[in-house]
């Protein structure tokens, strides 16, 4: 049997959440006491509990006045595995945010929903209420396993997307805490949703292979410390990376056969995003395959990957606690060795994939049981009505009308699905009345594939501005390449207020990460379909230097990029080093020195893959090279 404990940190003084969590009679206190107290805040101790229940005690700093108390509320989230949102909680949300709330709910990166500026002295109620209407917020904040994520297209088709719906569900009841807490405290006791567990969760709960799990304790997976740090999953199938699979602590992708039957998952392990500002130690880090296990051992691969992160991960320095930091001290092939004594057989090889693509889902679109779905965009994922822009009421009036289900996207948008193709002329209609706009080829292809974190005013960790600064940022680099001639030209761009990552910038073309007030590190050279981690390349931008900081950058993408290269790929193939170079040498273009419109010429695939390669091998541009090539060719005298 694998031992329960650590040995490098043995003998060291656990961290001071580790003691509240052993002293919280398992997530019972001191949340229980402190919620019967008449006061509008949590003390420190019961605010690291209340995280596990799916909520943050936050307060309002634009309403921060010195020498009064601060302005507490409290920010819920909705544990929803694979985004999915049925018609009656999504009308309890939408009534809570009005009642309770600030009139808005927001989809997160990770497919939930969340409300704000709910009052302790209404928590209960909210709770209670989501909880009655077939949702839940256990287990969406804490250390243990956050919302399991799956790519939510409702293709009906596609059986690969119904497994991946299946077990992302399935793997989130499988790590649900099972202490009686939760109920207890928001319902009295009375487990609203009454729905036998399937046995085969059960049965793998409990089923101890190599000391994944501890008899005779209430929590039989996590035990009575939980896990070190957050732990994040995503079930998703082969091509498809709309769950930013690299970033994840666990990926599992489904694996058929000819038949479209399932036969087992692809294993990813090791990602995750949060670091912090000149703390070398912390490092954002993208997953590494590890093998692949068949479809009747998952659960116990789940529970052995889990097993070996709750046993060996850093219960002393919380920067240093979660999986990515585990495997990179251990490297994969010990990580490895370790998950397969927890599982009790080997893996066995990692299959072939093919290559990943980004994928948004936007728009109308069949569904393949004759039925359509429509995806909608939403600027930062901000569910709200302002001015002509009613989505909050839209969403409603569907939902209301046509009892449609919702699955909520990686990207912070939103799907309506198994839409009978007669209510097509009508859905439509509520969406354009309420001036909401369901074409993709209509949104600005910058908006698109933005996304930002809250921020400002609520979140606690903020060190400026995001979701009510990114945009203004786009509108700005919009402008600016449309003025170095590169209208239309889009890429990813994410923003943060902080180096946690929640918006996830560091996988970004262009990523935003707070560094002080109105400044940002800037990340360059993510891929567009999210592959490969972007890396910093200056520390601290006043972002009223945008336009100076990126102009020579975009003209430099602009003179040197390769056929159809994405701005992110340029980055990456061209170096930091040759893009400070261009940057210091560059002069502003004026009317005088502008250059002129390149035009554009179409060669065969394989001449093209030909010019590349020379180009490479002899250190010149493949503009350079055709140039040269038609010059000598036509005799041309230039």
């Amino acid at each position: 049997m694998v031992k329960s404990a650590p040995p490098e940190i043995a003998n060291r003084k656990p961290s001071k959440i580790e003691g509240i969590k052993e002293n919280s009679n398992f997530l019972r206190e001191p949340v229980a006491t402190e919620l019967l107290e008449d006061t509008n805040r949590f003390s420190e101790k019961a605010i690291q509990i209340l995280k596990f229940h799916g909520s943050y005690q936050q307060d309002n700093r634009d309403n921060r006045v010195k020498g009064q108390e601060k302005d507490y509320q409290f920010m819920l989230r909705t544990r929803s595995p694979g985004g999915f949102i049925p018609p009656q909680l999504y009308l309890t949300l939408d009534k809570l945010s009005n009642e309770y709330g600030n009139n808005t709910m927001r989809v997160t990166t990770r497919q939930g929903f969340q409300l704000h500026g709910i009052l302790k002295k209404n928590l209960k109620a909210t709770i209670a209420a989501i909880v009655k209407s077939m949702g839940s917020t256990l287990g969406a904040c804490g250390d243990l396993n956050r919302n399991v994520m799956a790519p939510p297209a409702p293709f009906k088709n596609q059986p690969e997307y119904q497994y991946a719906w299946e077990y992302a569900n399935n793997i989130a009841d499988l790590l649900t805490p099972q202490t009686g807490a939760y109920y207890e405290i928001w319902l009295d006791g009375e487990k609203a949703i009454s729905g036998e567990e399937d046995p085969e969760i059960k049965a793998a709960r409990e089923r101890n292979g190599n000391g994944t799990v501890f008899h005779d304790n209430p929590e039989p997976i996590y035990g009575t410390h939980y896990m070190p740090r957050k732990f994040k999953i995503c079930v998703t199938v082969p091509g498809d990376n709309s769950v930013d699979l690299y970033t994840q602590d666990l990926t599992l992708v489904v694996i058929t056969n000819d038949k479209d039957e399932l036969e087992g998952f692809d294993i990813f392990a090791g990602g995750g995003l949060g670091r912090t500002h000149n703390k070398e130690e912390t490092f954002a880090r993208a997953a590494d395959p590890i093998g692949y296990v068949a479809k009747e051992d998952v659960y116990d691969l789940v529970k052995a990957v889990v097993a070996t992160q709750r046993d060996y991960g850093d219960r002393v320095n919380r920067r240093h606690a979660r999986l990515k930091y585990l495997i990179n001290d251990w490297g994969v092939e010990k990580f490895q060795s370790m998950v397969e004594k927890y599982l009790g057989k080997p893996l066995e090889a990692f299959k072939p994939l093919p290559e990943w693509k980004y994928k948004d889902f936007l728009g109308w679109n069949e569904q393949g049981d004759g039925k359509l779905f429509v995806g909608i965009s939403i600027d930062n994922g901000r569910v709200k009505d302002e001015g002509s822009f009613q989505l909050k009421t839209a969403v409603r009036e569907i939902v209301e009308q046509f009892n449609l289900p919702i699955r909520l996207t990686p990207n912070h948008n939103l799907i309506f699905y198994d839409i009978d193709p007669e209510n097509q002329i009508a859905i439509e209609k509520i969406l354009k009345d309420n001036g909401v706009n369901s074409n993709p080829e209509k949104v600005n292809s910058l908006v698109r594939y933005a996304m930002a974190c809250p921020a400002l005013p609520t979140c606690g960790l903020a060190i400026t501005e995001s979701e009510r600064a990114i945009p203004s940022i786009l509108q700005r680099i919009e402008k600016l390449l449309n003025k170095v001639g590169l209208k239309n030209e889009h890429f990813v761009i994410r923003m943060t207020g902080c180096p946690n990552g929640c918006a996830r910038p560091y996988m970004a073309e262009l990523g935003f990460v707070g560094s002080a007030p109105e400044a940002y590190q800037i990340w360059l050279g993510g891929s567009p379909n999210q592959t490969r981690l972007a890396e910093p390349y200056v520390n601290k931008l006043p972002i009223n230097e945008l336009e100076s900081f990126l102009e020579p950058i975009f003209v430099y993408f602009r003179n040197s990029r390769e056929q159809e290269e994405s701005f992110g790929d340029f980055c990456a193939r061209v170096g930091f080093d040759e893009i400070r170079k261009f940057s210091e040498n560059y002069k502003p273009e004026t009317s005088n020195n502008k250059r002129k419109p390149s035009h554009r010429i179409t060669v065969r695939n394989e001449i093209y893959t030909h010019l590349k390669e020379i180009a490479n091998s002899q250190g010149k541009s493949m503009t350079d090279l055709v140039n040269e090539a038609v010059v000598e060719y036509l005799n041309i005298k230039c």
